[in-house]
């Protein structure tokens, strides 16, 4: 178990996170994240937040104490976190989907990306700022692998203080600086934003919707 917390430790220090965010982030207390790490309280992670904290670093659920893999039969069950991601300008909500899974063709989904599915979500949008391409209610397919020297143009959710908002980031060619907008016309476009600011939960590769 000491391993874990060396390593969920690294992963904090490396993408310039700090205890209390992620802590707030798994819905917990400020101080929880810390006291595992240095004070080994609780002894073992909670199976929901380990698998948030997968998903939100890009690993592989063993690496923070999870269960080795199981065999495959062709489908990749991808996790529904119970937040929704603001499209607007609402805060960050609490989803009824907790513990939900989607499960998607593997082969299919190796055609959006090589990620595994540890770094797989999917999150409701609310709002309607990112209108006509995304509603609020659509549910999204996130890759938290996406981020990072990896950006580029695209819709990504991004972390704002304590809420998750979805928007389009453009990037300037051989420039530190992009630009995030709503596809919505009558939301504000943030020109010129230093990208080393902002902290990138993942891109979006897929929606669903109902009809």
């Amino acid at each position: 178990m000491d391993d874990v917390r060396k390593t969920l430790d690294r992963l904090i220090r490396e993408n310039g996170d700090d205890y209390s965010g992620l802590s707030k982030m798994l819905g917990r207390n400020a101080a929880y994240i810390q006291q595992f790490i240095k004070r080994g309280t609780p002894r073992k992670l909670d199976p929901e937040d380990r698998l948030r904290l997968a998903s939100f670093y890009g690993i592989d659920e063993q690496l923070l104490g999870g269960p080795p893999p199981t065999g495959s039969d062709g489908m990749v069950e991808v996790p529904v976190l119970d937040v929704n991601v603001s499209a607007g300008h609402g805060a960050l909500a609490t989803s009824e989907d907790r513990k939900t899974r989607f499960s998607f063709d593997e082969r299919w989904l190796r055609k959006l990306t090589p990620a595994r599915g540890v770094s797989l979500s999917v999150v409701r949008v609310m709002g309607d700022s990112m209108e006509p391409t995304l509603s609020d209610g659509d549910d999204v397919l996130v890759d938290a692998s996406d981020h990072g020297s990896r950006l580029r143009d695209g819709i990504y959710v991004m972390r704002v203080d304590d809420t998750l908002v979805i928007k389009r980031i453009a990037l300037r060619p051989d420039s530190p600086f992009i630009t995030i907008a709503s596809d919505n016309p009558t939301y504000p476009t943030w020109e010129d934003v230093d990208r080393s600011t902002v902290h990138i939960a993942g891109r979006v590769l897929w929606f669903g919707r109902a009809l």
